[in-house]
């Protein structure tokens, strides 16, 4: 797998996490895609610092929503990256 086909399905996946654990979802769905290199996906969240009211989840991520991330990658790709937020 490579960030291309990663970045191919990113919908399904998020879809997926949808389904599962709608807060999770709310914490990653504006999560762009940066890089993906020895089993590291890493995400960045800049963009949800151009709107105009606060936007940034990062006090609400917590290891419950990664793992349910994860969890929906797995589902969706096969594979179970670590994440690494930037």
């Amino acid at each position: 797998m490579d960030l291309a086909g990663i970045k191919a399905r990113w919908n399904e996946v998020l879809d997926t996490l949808l389904e599962s654990d709608r807060v999770a979802w709310i914490a990653f769905f504006d999560a762009r895609l940066v890089s993906f290199e020895d089993n590291q996906l890493t995400l960045d969240f800049s963009d949800s610092q151009k709107f105009a009211s606060a936007h940034d989840f990062k006090q609400t991520r917590n290891s419950a929503h990664t793992h349910s991330l994860i969890s929906a990658i797995k589902t969706v790709l096969g594979i179970s990256p670590t994440i690494i937020e930037r």
